[in-house]
């Protein structure tokens, strides 16, 4: 159950920042749809999308795909990232609506199941007049529930203290342990929605990555490493690039025989019963459906929730646990 939403969704859902290819790769609407289907046909019924995802293209090809179906598929956007600036005088009740209207007409939907704003500036927190033009959208049908995207666990506690804040994407992996000391008790508490974005630390955690590996130059991890373009915290979770193999390389033993991390980092996500569901993103419809099988796998044993653990206070605490 998606906190109080009252919506039933799968554990493993669809991210569609790369839907259709890579990062800054381009965007191929046939796989995108095919991509989508997959991941439909293999049980998955919460799609989370955003209207800056390739500039709109993201959020039309969801709805195409999820209106051709049978089943109640739930379609999660964002918005507030279009801003240029991206300061917080631009959360204003004329380009929120905007933002919505934009999202109603791209998907074609009568009304969205739920939007969030999308890593807004921390100062939007304090601004309950925000909130207030998210309640009014909601009251006027264009809008089922709303929720907010964050960076930080502070901004995740201050957010559900609006009593209208449903979910809470917050970026939660084996690299990335703070919102479960802080965040997630109190989520619990307020009967919030906990979505678990960037699960596998822009790919670190797949176990497929090598000191050798290399990315496009519209790729984030090629360009936003220090937080260049963004927060620093959506590239391989703030990690240290080289530090962040080294840490991949005493988690594969706590998996042997398993030829990547995918699935069990994507899993151990699963282990904390407060996670309402896990978004990794695909791009093609293998990967769909590899995501979603990751929902059968049997539970990771104590020695293996223990094992990460103590890797992350070796490699990751210090550096990071602090900063988010």
């Amino acid at each position: 159950m998606l906190g109080k939403t009252g919506f039933e969704v799968s554990e493993v859902s669809l991210g569609t920042w790369q839907l259709g290819g890579r990062w800054g790769s381009g965007f191929d609407q046939k796989k995108a749809l095919a991509t989508v289907h997959a991941a439909i046909n293999h049980g998955i019924n919460f799609i989370d999308t955003a209207d800056v995802y390739s500039d709109g293209l993201s959020e039309k090809a969801v709805a195409l795909a999820v209106k051709t179906r049978k089943e109640r598929v739930y379609v999660a956007t964002k918005c507030g990232r279009r801003l240029n600036p991206h300061i917080a005088e631009g959360y204003n009740e004329k380009n929120i609506r905007r933002f919505v209207e934009d999202s109603l007409r791209n998907t074609g939907f009568p009304v969205l199941d739920l939007i969030q704003l999308h890593c807004p500036p921390s100062e939007i927190y304090d601004d309950e007049r925000v909130f207030e033009i998210l309640e009014r959208l909601r009251d006027q049908g264009k809008i089922i529930h709303y929720g907010v995207s964050v960076e930080k666990v502070d901004e995740a506690l201050k957010a559900i203290e609006y009593p209208g804040v449903a979910t809470v994407q917050i970026i939660f992996n084996m690299f990335r342990l703070k919102p479960a000391e802080r965040f997630f008790p109190e989520a619990v508490k307020k009967n919030v929605g906990i979505l678990a974005r960037v699960p596998l630390a822009s790919g670190l955690l797949t176990g497929k990555l090598t000191r050798s590996s290399v990315f496009g130059p519209a790729d984030h991890r090629t360009f936003n490493r220090n937080g260049e373009a963004f927060d620093k915290g959506e590239t391989f979770s703030g990690m240290d690039y080289t530090k962040g193999l080294e840490a991949v390389e005493k988690l594969r033993q706590l998996f042997p025989g398993s030829p990547e991390l995918t699935p069990w980092a994507l899993k151990w996500t699963l282990m904390f019963g407060a996670v309402s569901c896990v978004i990794p993103g695909a791009s093609t419809p293998e990967q769909a459906v590899q995501n979603a099988a990751v929902a059968d796998l049997p539970p990771l044993s104590d020695e293996q929730m223990q094992g990460v653990g103590e890797i992350y206070n070796r490699f990751i605490r210090e550096d990071a646990h602090h900063l988010w």
